[in-house]
């Protein structure tokens, strides 16, 4: 005799639990495998891309220096040679920076399954004109979450690293950065970057269950500017021409998240005129 499935409604709270368990391990499990490729490929994760900043042949400090050319910055960004060198002080440090550097690349490369495993958590609770509303949510929030990644390995990382590592107070001080340190910051610019860039799907959901409408975010502009810059300012050196690289793509998703609040309070209002009249 075989058991009958429980729909969402007929499953209790300890129910609801045991799947998104089966959710989460299903997760933590694709994020090992990920790591385990990543832990054995030490030397492309660890020369090619963690350390590939550090390179004064990185692709984007020809950009960098011909923008900064353009914009009157005195070639700030022209000096690409490292005025520092990376080191490692604890006995455990290397093999901890690798491990956790292996964790962190299956977070990144395994997010488009992790998004797939909260979704079959969620949607059995989901209307059918509400799952075909967020039809592509997947596909959209990986992508959005990719290109900010892109954007924090190949913007913001390089600014930070360029800045912070040649910033001196003194001639007395040596610049020998920790190990951990270098790879916080790269790892820092990337993930950030990843999780801001995902601010149309955020606003796409706060629009959704009414706590967010174009009026208000049209009339708090103002104040999402100066939050940009804020956050720009935290995510990337103090210099104005790094706060305007990263403040720009920021505005623009603002801008779309506006857009995107619009486009589903119509498709909403729509949906209740069709109600009404079929009523």
């Amino acid at each position: 005799m075989t058991k009958k499935l429980k729909t969402p409604n007929e499953m209790s709270f300890l129910d609801h639990l045991e799947e998104l368990r089966w959710h989460i391990i299903r997760s933590v499990f694709a994020i090992v495998i990920i790591a385990t490729v990543a832990f054995l490929m030490k030397d492309f994760v660890f020369g090619t891309i963690i350390f590939g900043p550090m390179n004064p042949e990185f692709p984007t400090y020809d950009i960098f220096c011909s923008l900064s050319q353009k914009l009157g910055f005195n070639e700030a960004f022209c000096n690409t040679e490292p005025a520092f060198t990376v080191q490692s002080r604890q006995m455990s440090e290397q093999f901890s920076a690798h491990i956790w550097t292996s964790i962190w690349a299956g977070f990144i490369l395994g997010f488009p399954y992790i998004l797939y495993e909260m979704w079959k958590f969620i949607s059995p609770g989901l209307y059918d004109n509400e799952k075909q509303n967020a039809r592509g949510f997947i596909a959209i929030a990986s992508f959005l979450f990719f290109n900010g990644v892109l954007f924090g390995y190949y913007i913001v990382a390089p600014l930070s690293i360029n800045f912070l590592g040649s910033y001196s107070i003194s001639e007395t001080v040596v610049r020998e950065i920790d190990l951990s340190s270098y790879i916080s910051t790269v790892r820092a610019a990337v993930i950030a970057c990843g999780l801001i860039f995902e601010l149309p799907i955020i606003i796409y959901f706060l629009t959704k269950i009414g706590l967010v409408t174009p009026e208000i975010l049209r009339k708090y502009r103002k104040m999402a500017l100066v939050v940009v810059l804020i956050l720009s300012a935290i995510i990337t050196p103090p210099d104005v021409a790094s706060q305007i690289i990263v403040a720009v793509p920021i505005l623009i998703l603002y801008q779309i998240s506006i857009y995107i609040s619009k486009i589903v309070l119509k498709r909403q209002a729509k949906k209740e005129q069709k109600n009404v009249k079929a009523n």
